[in-house]
């Protein structure tokens, strides 16, 4: 079996000042083609994991690896990884800085030395791709809050990256939006590429997911495909999902049903 695209070694991990570890041992592989939810309750690691994937935390102790190798932590290095490994976070405030939705969609581009040609092309297909395309001359700060996702996801796509991390970014999305945003990430793991998607969401991780891993105290405790999550009465609990009644629609469903 080849390598794996991105791998998570052993990781540990304190915040400074922290009392206990945000990570102490995960581990995970995420391979090509894979979609991969990330669940755990609060302050289970999830969202230090990601931050470690492209390389904007650094291990204490384990290693984390691009296509077998351990990663690198100089600049050069580091560009080099997060042209290929792409981080959303929850909140689309912290990645949008630009005076124009353009300019935000080409920096990642130009950053890596794309000529301004190119950053313009990559960035009108991100935003094509995210349906934004009418946003382009916007300022940042007056989108809404789904737009503003959108604008931060098509942002990372412009870099067309392999891997794509996503902290929790179909929360409080309104039902178009979310399909929207599954629908993007449908078609960036048929093409050949991986996501990994910090997720609350029940219905997403047993009807979007081709994979589950469950994080419990810094740790990858199970990763298994959503039946085995779903018709286990232990892992049920240990995901919660014993304390809600799931919603009979599919997001796979309504994320392929574009109109």
């Amino acid at each position: 079996m080849t390598a794996p695209l991105l791998a998570f070694d052993a990781l540990h991990y304190r915040y400074p000042g922290a009392d206990t570890p945000a990570l102490c041992g995960a581990s995970l592989e995420v391979r090509a083609g894979e979609k991969i939810a990330l669940m755990g309750r609060n302050g289970s690691g999830k969202s230090t994991l990601l931050l470690h994937g492209n390389g904007l935390l650094r291990p204490q102790q384990g290693v984390v690896r691009w296509r077998g190798a351990a990663i690198g932590y100089h600049r050069e290095a580091l560009r080099t990884l997060r042209s290929q490994v792409g981080l959303i976070f929850q909140n689309p405030d912290e990645q949008l800085f630009a005076a124009t939705v353009l300019q935000d969609l080409a920096f990642g581009p130009l950053n890596s030395g794309a000529s301004e040609q190119e950053a313009r092309k990559r960035a009108e297909w991100a935003a094509a791709r995210c349906q934004i395309e009418h946003l382009l001359s916007q300022p940042p700060h007056a989108l809404s809050g789904g737009q503003k996702l959108c604008a931060a996801l098509a942002g990372v796509l412009a870099m067309r990256p392999l891997v794509l991390l996503a902290d929790e970014v179909t929360s409080g999305l309104d039902p178009w939006m979310r399909r929207n945003v599954l629908s993007i990430l449908d078609d960036h793991a048929a093409e050949g590429g991986s996501v990994v998607l910090s997720t609350h969401e029940l219905d997403v991780a047993r009807c979007w997911a081709s994979k589950i891993a469950l994080m419990e105290e810094g740790r990858v405790v199970h990763v298994a495909p959503p039946q085995e999550f779903f018709t286990s009465s232990t892992w049920r609990a240990r995901i919660g999902a014993d304390l809600w009644e799931l919603s009979d629609a599919t997001p796979t469903q309504t994320a392929s049903s574009k109109t």
